[in-house]
């Protein structure tokens, strides 16, 4: 795997995710509340980890050794789908209905370009453009034409799956460190030092709520995941990677990937390793109060407290 590579890219991923993301805390340009969205348990949270991110993945897969080719690839896959993201994340028009991936195509075909349509057609190009830059050439040109169009499409998807998986704390970085893993045995270590140093630094605010990855920073992770597996993994498993990330994301548009992670045991708890614990059911809360009032005030400011925290 080549230990070395990897903690070293690991080492200036982390480095680089962890200053930038101090730099935009420090300037928040265009103002803080730009940036700041509310959460899934209705409390402020900021976007600023996306651009953090994404650079972060940038500044390791620059020193993460391999092919120039390839490196150059992952940075244009990386940065399109993190910047086309982000304008997504600031310039989304809220009062529209036009959501996922379904209803951004159909508002394209009806000649409407929305923020998340622009997204797809922004990630799709540079996708491709990073397929044409790092696909290695095997067989014939048509044999290379086919290769190219399935790495663009597999960077694309999992651009975008990866992006419907940052609904939890920490779960779409959990899930980019668990798909890039086995492709550390095929490209070498430092690339996946890179995702592991930034996913690593991002992670404490990520659980602690503090902060999001947003389209911004879903997306480039999404996309430097799958420059690892397009331009490292055989024909085969490639073709076989984007028939699962198609799946999935046609099941997005009837199943709730959220719904799901509940009903399984261990997806359940996974997904809850290092979050902050779930808030209680509103009866819970009352009937907690309430009992806690009987027994004195010192039980009383403990629930209090859990209650402002959990």
């Amino acid at each position: 795997m080549g230990v070395g590579r990897l903690v070293g890219a690991g080492a200036v991923a982390a480095a680089a995710t962890t200053l930038v993301r101090r730099a935009l805390g420090a300037t928040q340009p265009g103002g803080a509340d730009r940036w700041t969205r509310t959460n899934h348990r209705g409390e402020p949270v900021s976007m600023l980890e996306g651009p953090a991110v994404a650079l972060g993945l940038v500044a390791g897969t620059a020193v993460s050794g391999g092919s120039a080719r390839v490196r150059c690839a992952t940075v244009i896959a990386t940065v399109g789908a993190g910047a086309f993201g982000v304008v997504d994340d600031l310039a989304e028009d809220t009062s529209t209905r036009t959501k996922g991936l379904r209803g951004h195509l159909g508002a394209l075909a009806r000649g409407e370009l929305t923020t998340g349509g622009l997204k797809v057609v922004g990630i799709g190009a540079s996708s491709m453009l990073a397929a044409a830059v790092g696909t290695p050439r095997r067989g014939g040109a048509a044999a290379h034409a086919v290769d190219v169009v399935v790495n663009g499409a597999l960077l694309a998807g999992t651009a975008n799956l990866l992006n419907l998986l940052d609904l939890r704390p920490g779960r779409a970085l959990k899930a980019a460190a668990l798909l890039t893993l086995p492709a550390a045995t095929t490209q070498g270590g430092g690339g996946t030092g890179a995702l592991l140093g930034t996913a690593l630094a991002a992670a404490p605010g990520d659980l602690a709520e503090r902060d999001m990855l947003g389209d911004g920073g879903a997306n480039a992770v999404g996309a430097f995941v799958g420059s690892r597996w397009a331009f490292g993994a055989p024909r085969p498993l490639r073709a076989a990677a984007l028939a699962g990330v198609v799946g999935l994301t046609l099941a997005s548009e009837r199943v709730s990937f959220s719904a799901v992670v509940e009903r399984t045991s261990w997806l359940r708890r996974l997904d809850q390793v290092g979050r902050r614990p779930a808030s209680p059911a509103p009866e819970q809360a009352v009937s907690s109060a309430a009992a806690s009032a009987a027994e004195g005030p010192e039980a009383g400011t403990q629930v209090g407290s859990e209650g402002a925290t959990g």
